[in-house]
């Protein structure tokens, strides 16, 4: 799937993404990836929703988004209750979506300048 938003400055915005392919300005990534306005994270150590642990998350939380938005791959899948516990501890809202959705989302959310980060499995 093609996405064509554009914005200007050095914003990461997603250009595109089919499963075990994502598109990030003119960059293409094949591993997982974390992702805000101002920040990318490469070769995010998770590569399928089920090799997700707590620790995984702690980059993300590091951004201090106000949204995580998880991409769990090519469909949505939700991880164990317990790993989305530190998010609701740290009072960060999340959604939990395949990553073709995630990435449509982030790009709306980064567009209307809101404090978000994508957390994208791209298998």
């Amino acid at each position: 799937m093609k996405f064509t938003l554009d914005r200007p400055g050095k914003l990461h915005v997603v250009r595109g993404y089919a499963p075990g392919r994502l598109r990030i300005g003119e960059r293409e990534f094949s591993r997982s990836v974390i992702v805000s306005a101002a920040t990318l994270i490469e070769d995010w150590r998770p590569q399928q929703i089920g090799d997700l642990i707590a620790a995984d998350l702690e980059p993300a939380l590091a951004l201090e988004p106000q949204v995580l938005l998880l991409g769990s791959g090519a469909r949505q899948v939700f991880p164990e209750p317990a790993l989305l516990a530190r998010l609701h501890a740290a009072r960060i809202g999340f959604e939990v979506m395949d990553t073709s959705a995630a990435c449509r989302t982030y790009n709306v959310l980064v567009g209307e300048g809101r404090s978000v980060a994508a957390a994208l499995i791209i298998a």
